[in-house]
């Protein structure tokens, strides 16, 4: 399966005047949606994905790999599945205790940055060693292994999901070969 992707970082932020839409937007749809249905119990297990969603994106398998020296660049590996109609682009990666983050692809023995990732309609993109991933930078103490941290993925359209993401120690294979 042959994608084309190109990823920008740096600068994707939402317009200053798209964030206070959106927050209205949210709100409106939460106070018209808590007047018109009963009060449910509360969900036994929430799925990966369900802290914020964007229909039919879902994020899985999320992991954040710690460098094996403090100061180096971590890894966050995990996977977006598109079940929407349509595609979409993701336009930012955030991780929560981080302090930038950049999609790289490695091909052969060369990384290279990624500007942007475009996911096909009903189609699932992999982050994975030695292929596409994210680099993780100026991560902050409070993030050990065993313990959680939170991944959001912002599209171009301003949607974003999140989920829950592991955090591991370092372990040899999953950064070899990704010379930087």
């Amino acid at each position: 399966m042959h994608h084309s992707q190109t990823f920008a970082l740096k600068d994707a932020r939402v317009k200053p005047a798209t964030a206070p839409a959106l927050a209205l937007a949210v709100i409106a749809a939460l106070s018209l949606s808590a007047c018109d249905k009963p009060k449910q119990q509360p969900a036994a297990a929430k799925t990966e994905s369900a802290l914020d969603a964007k229909p039919g994106i879902s994020l899985s398998a999320g992991r954040l790999v710690l460098p094996a020296v403090t100061g180096n660049p971590g890894a966050a590996y995990f996977q977006i599945n598109n079940s929407a109609g349509a595609s979409t682009v993701v336009a930012a990666i955030t991780i929560d205790g981080a302090g930038k983050t950049e999609v790289h692809q490695t091909i052969g023995d060369a990384m290279t940055k990624v500007d942007q990732v475009e996911i096909a309609p009903s189609t699932s993109i992999s982050f994975e060693p030695g292929k596409l991933h994210v680099m993780v930078f100026d991560i902050l103490p409070r993030l050990k292994a065993g313990g959680t941290t939170e991944l959001t993925v912002t599209f171009a359209d301003g949607d974003k999901v999140s989920a829950p993401m592991k955090i591991e120690a370092a372990g040899g294979s999953d950064m070899e070969g990704m010379a930087h």
